[in-house]
């Protein structure tokens, strides 16, 4: 079997990669996530999670790299991992109460070909009204601060989320459904 390599430093893609029962190596990829903020979210996930397959493809001979990246969008408006305390409060203040979508790029690519397939997940994700203390309270128990949009729908978080349209896998950061349908198109069967 083709060797998979996940190209992300990111626990929660790799606990969900594990749940499918496949063997992979974790090899990070240093890349530049800077984007140009006149692209759509769509090509900007997509473009991040090219970027980081080929950074680690670069490194290989062979394998099956996995690129992914996710962002939060409320309103045309991109929110990323915040930098510190009060723009968590502040992510967390324009989230309440509304509702957003959360994009995540997938790609994979096989190192020995260059074949590589890029696509894309969106999911609405609602929050609940807030009080003020809420968001002080969650964002006092650390879950935000490396994630996009400030949260963990598989944490804490997750008492604030109303509703979920679309796949729960992809607000965590991999839409294992898209990926399974991906790797069959590189002949890997999850069963």
């Amino acid at each position: 079997m083709i060797p998979i390599i996940l190209a992300s430093a990111s626990p929660r893609r790799q606990e969900l990669l594990a749940s499918l029962g496949l063997s992979f190596e974790i090899k990070i990829s240093d890349v530049d996530e800077s984007m140009d903020e006149q692209m759509s979210p769509v090509q900007q996930v997509e473009q991040l999670a090219e970027r980081k397959a080929r950074a680690v493809a670069a490194q290989l001979n062979q394998g099956l790299v996995i690129g992914a990246d996710t962002l939060v969008v409320l309103n045309q408006s991109v929110l990323g991992k915040p930098a510190d305390r009060q723009e968590a409060m502040e992510m967390i203040e324009r989230l309440q109460g509304r509702s957003h979508e959360v994009f995540t790029g997938l790609a994979v690519m096989d190192v020995a070909t260059g074949k590589t397939v890029v696509t894309h997940q969106v999911t609405a994700v609602r929050f609940k009204p807030m009080t003020a203390e809420e968001i002080e309270r969650y964002v006092d128990t650390g879950e935000s601060y490396d994630k996009a949009g400030a949260y963990a729908v598989q944490g804490k978080a997750s008492i604030f989320i109303d509703s979920i349209r679309g796949c729960y896998f992809n607000i965590v950061g991999l839409p294992v459904a898209k990926l399974a349908d991906v790797l069959k198109l590189f002949g890997v069967q999850i069963l």
